[in-house]
């Protein structure tokens, strides 16, 4: 007999994992009698196993090990007649089957923790667009309504191409802004925009280049003369740098 043959016929694999039949495991045990490389092949495929299941192994849920350890047990007391070898294949075929269980249901813990925080990724999404849109639409609202005054803010001798709007409530002193043109500042800069009340100047926020056409809400003020809007250091100014003005609009409101 052609042992070498007969050992890469998967015969070994077969008889480990409890696959083969009566007669496949009756002329393998007694074949393992008379080829020690028979036995030392099946050793091998044992321990390739039992590698497997150690390397691999995940913590499975409590009821599921004592179920299958029970299995085994089981397995033991009532293949008493049969040689220690079978039993220890069964053994680690068991474990690798443990490993098996753990790790599906691990993965599906984990996919089940994963929808849920794409669901509240998703809601999150959801709840933050509808507070934008609810928040465009009140500006929207704002900048359209009748006792909303529109000043047009245009540029001065040092930029005479800078242009923005203002929409101005005084009722409810809200103070709308609308970029149309002016340049991106260096990263230690912004636009400072000021509300003019009895000729001194009162802050209403800075402001990037960046924000083109953009509407933004400013600070409020129920009164103004005009508007100006000055280039200052990130962050803002105490007061206005007159000769950074960029642009000037009377409200032509008198109060």
């Amino acid at each position: 007999m052609n042992i070498k043959e007969y050992i890469e016929s998967g015969i070994i694999e077969s008889y480990v994992m409890g696959l083969a039949s009566e007669p496949e495991r009756a002329e393998f045990e007694r074949l393992c009698a008379q080829y020690p490389e028979l036995v030392a092949a099946r050793r091998k495929f044992e321990e390739k196993l039992e590698a497997y299941a150690s390397e691999n192994a995940v913590p499975p849920p409590p009821e599921v090990k004592v179920k299958v350890f029970k299995a085994i047990i089981n397995m033991e007391h009532s293949t008493t007649s049969r040689s220690s070898g079978p039993l220890k294949f069964l053994a680690a075929a068991a474990i690798v089957l443990l490993v098996a269980m753990g790790y599906l249901y691990f993965q599906t813990r984990q996919e089940n923790r994963d929808l849920s925080s794409a669901n509240d990724r998703l809601r999150d999404k959801v709840t933050e667009t509808d507070s934008i849109l609810k928040q465009i639409i009140g500006e929207q609202k704002a900048i359209s309504d009748s006792n909303t005054l529109v000043v047009n803010m245009v540029g001065t001798k040092s930029a005479p191409k800078s242009s923005a709007n203002v929409y101005w409530d005084s009722a409810s002193s809200k103070v709308y802004l609308v970029v149309r043109n002016m340049p991106e500042l260096p990263s230690d800069q912004q636009y400072q925009l000021w509300a003019l009340i009895d000729g001194k100047p009162t802050d209403l926020g800075v402001f990037d280049g960046r924000d083109q056409k953009v509407i933004l809400q400013m600070k409020g003020t129920k009164k103004a003369q005009a508007f100006a809007i000055t280039i200052e250091k990130k962050g803002g100014s105490p007061s206005p740098t007159l000769e950074k003005m960029q642009s000037l609009g009377k409200t032509m409101v008198t109060q």
